[in-house]
């Protein structure tokens, strides 16, 4: 009988043994039940989320990929299209959070450049506990390190993002990393090994023992051993992937290739196996040939390893001289290690000897699949009726706890490590709704944005799932871009927990939900389960990547105020909602709900009428209020302009202060205008049914909100702006 601590080390279950046994005929050797290992792992299968992810739209009239290649696809005009993926690298960044991170970094980039495609952007979403921990405040520092240290020397511009900071990431930090290519529609590559007889070459890096099970580590809960899994983490080179994303570019360039993937997570393993699966193919490739940074490595380490910086190619025997010739110039292996063989088997041999011989499909395809086992939480239904206090205390003073909370706070300090103007792309400065980079020689532009809220999720996932969406679409709408593509990144604890996968069934539906009312489709992503250590969870997560497009660039806006003397506008309606607040947790220390609501039909609508009026040119600033409510929504439309004008603002509804000034109702958008567009803009809003009144005008030196006739916030701008500037390089001081 196989041995239990065999399988524990392997994290299968007697049960996939049995099934790997009767698929194959036979007992696995070590070899290949370390493969089974990696390509039935959550990380690599995804057998507990295929059942929901099915519900997701992925068709459109743009998609030229949907999900199941190494990144999604869009046609964004002019012969040219987008690629574009995300991918969490949470696990290894908590362990080692230097490597963890540049490696993520240089996993997501490979997944681009190996469809033919050059990348021009990189985004980062990251969560992290609290900064008054010395181990969040070094796991958070290593992370922006790694970013930063592999993107930078790759040349490729990190241009936006979102960090947000909460006890429950405090020992699984969030690691989501986004990244955009541009590639002509004729000139588009995928994985696959077709030609019976074509070689199969190895080129890039060495293969060392570096990452072996590193897909089966981010399968399983962290606890307090995790410090041992640091030989699970890979090491990254940036200066070898540039060298092999030119030397992949050349080669496509040139239509050397028939196929091509990443030695991603599995390494040898998926890139052979995953390769063959998708052509209807076998394959077969001589471990003696793989080239090896270390001595004495057996089958089970090569075929297991994870180094980065790899490739799997398959190209005709008459190209075969091309190709190396081409690695050669830019100092790259690049050597046949097998070829594409006739039935559907991966055979590996080493020394003389054949040491896998497994059914292609069985490895990819045939993993089983679990409808895992849901319950809703019994304490969702535990809200109290009476949410906050009776008096609101010093408005004031909590506006600037606000702005001066890490998650809040100007975010120079990340993304002054990032160099985000090479390339030249970059029309906004990180920090903006959305990040927008020209199209050389082109008037179009591509808007994109990271974004997700937790908190929501683990309260009301439904409602988290389509706020995600809608927020995102929203920062687009923001900038004056139309979303197009949608790309998602779902984090979660452990799926063997009913309550977990309820609320992931539920963020899924959600996120399906806004999808089709927006009409974007999803082109691929990427779900990360087992977000836990020692028993306690993150919250449940969904981080969306949305890609949107401006025809002119010129017309794009961003969030700050222009002008002193401007009319202050807000798009959509003040709600009595405070549930699931930053100010509910930072001034009250609560965390209820029900978080804010959304009609997304509305939502549509007010997305409409803002491209409307930007594309008419009648505004100077857009910006969403979101996260910390109205009141840190006009600051930061202060703060984020040239001369930083201060501005006066009246609200007359019958609610609480608080709640108006800080609640985070959806569907609102705060505008600025000139004198001459205000009545045009209200003309049309009233024509198209859609929510919008002068509230205020921008000037002066104050930050200033009256509250029924009862000035409420009265603030030196200078110095919210310093509370909001100097939080974060404070906190993070040596």
């Amino acid at each position: 009988m196989i041995d239990k601590k065999l399988l524990d080390d392997h994290n299968l279950t007697h049960e996939e043994y049995d099934r790997i046994v009767e698929l194959i005929g036979r007992e696995p050797n070590l070899t290949e039940l370390g493969i089974f290992s990696l390509m039935w792992s959550e990380h690599c299968s995804y057998k507990s989320s295929k059942v929901h992810l099915q519900k997701l739209p992925v068709s459109g009239k743009n998609v030229i990929q949907g999900p199941g290649e190494n990144a999604g696809i869009i046609d964004i005009g002019d012969g040219l299209a987008a690629v574009f993926k995300i991918e969490s690298h949470n696990h290894p960044s908590y362990i080692e959070p230097y490597q963890g991170a540049a490696t993520g970094v240089g996993g997501i980039l490979r997944d681009i450049f190996t469809m033919g495609a050059r990348p021009i952007a990189l985004l980062d979403s990251l969560r992290f506990g609290p900064l008054d921990k010395a181990q969040n405040k070094s796991i958070m520092s290593g992370v922006v390190s790694g970013i930063s240290g592999y993107g930078n020397s790759m040349g490729i511009p990190t241009v936006g993002g979102e960090t947000c900071f909460h006890e429950c990431y405090s020992k699984n930090p969030l690691v989501n990393v986004f990244a955009l290519g541009l590639v002509e529609k004729d000139k588009i590559f995928y994985a696959k090994a077709e030609g019976i007889g074509n070689p199969v070459l190895y080129v890039g890096a060495k293969t060392g023992r570096d990452g072996i099970h590193g897909a089966t580590m981010a399968s399983a809960e962290f606890g307090k051993d995790s410090e041992a899994k640091r030989p699970n983490v890979q090491v990254g080179d940036p200066f070898r992937e540039k060298l092999l994303m030119e030397a992949c570019l050349e080669a496509t360039s040139k239509n050397l290739i028939i196929g091509i993937q990443d030695m991603g997570a599995a390494g040898l393993t998926c890139s052979t196996t995953e390769m063959a699966s998708k052509s209807g193919t076998g394959i077969e490739i001589n471990l003696d040939k793989v080239p090896q940074r270390e001595t004495g490595m057996t089958p089970y380490e090569i075929m297991l390893s994870e180094s980065q910086e790899r490739m799997l190619i398959i190209t005709g025997r008459d190209k075969v001289d091309d190709v190396q010739k081409i690695f050669a110039k830019w100092d790259l292996d690049a050597v046949i290690i097998g070829r594409v063989t006739e039935g559907s088997r991966l055979k590996v041999s080493f020394k003389g000897k054949i040491v896998v011989d497994i059914p292609v499909e069985a490895v990819v395809n045939l993993c089983p699949v679990y409808q895992r086992e849901i319950c809703r939480p019994a304490s969702l239904s535990m809200f109290p009726t009476d949410l906050l206090p009776d008096i609101p205390g010093d408005l004031s003073a909590s506006l600037l706890r606000l702005l001066s909370s890490p998650s809040l706070a100007d975010k120079e300090w990340i993304f002054r490590q990032y160099d985000h103007m090479v390339q030249i792309n970059t029309a906004f400065l990180p920090g903006m709704d959305a990040a927008l980079l020209r199209l050389k020689d082109t008037k179009i532009a591509l808007a994109l944005t990271l974004d997700g809220n937790g908190l929501y999720a683990q309260l009301d996932p439904r409602t988290g799932g389509k706020a995600a969406v809608a927020e995102a679409c929203r920062n687009l709408a923001c900038v004056g871009a139309l979303p197009m593509g949608v790309t998602n990144c779902l984090n979660f604890g452990n799926p063997e927990k009913p309550e977990t996968m309820w609320r992931f069934q539920e963020v899924v539906e959600g996120i399906s939900e806004a999808c089709r009312v927006f009409d974007i489709p999803v082109t691929g992503g990427n779900v990360s389960f087992y977000n836990e250590s020692e028993g306690k969870s993150i919250y449940p997560t969904p981080v969306l990547g949305v890609v949107g497009k401006i025809d002119d660039i010129n017309k794009a806006v961003d969030t700050g105020f222009k002008r002193e003397g401007d009319d202050i506008i807000l798009l959509g309606t003040n709600r009595d909602e405070a549930g699931a607040s930053l100010y509910l947790k930072l001034m009250h220390g609560l965390e209820f709900g029900p978080p804010p609501q959304i009609d997304l039909e509305k939502e549509k609508k007010l997305q409409k009428f803002l491209l409307e009026i930007i594309s008419l040119s009648w505004i100077r600033s857009a910006h969403d209020v979101s996260e910390g409510g109205l009141a840190v929504c006009l600051a930061e439309c202060c703060f984020s302009g040239k001369n930083r004008p201060g501005f006066s603002v009246t609200l007359e509804e019958n609610m609480r202060p608080d709640t108006l000034l800080f609640g985070e109702s959806q569907s609102r958008v705060v505008i600025s205008a000139g004198k001459k567009e205000v009545q045009k803009i209200i003309a049309l809003a009233k024509e198209r049914d859609i929510p919008c009144r002068v509230i205020g005008k921008t000037g002066g030196k104050r930050i200033l909100f009256k509250h029924n006739g009862k000035t409420v916030i009265d603030l030196d701008a200078g110095q919210a702006f310093s509370a909001w500037k100097t939080a974060l390089p404070k906190i993070m001081a040596p």
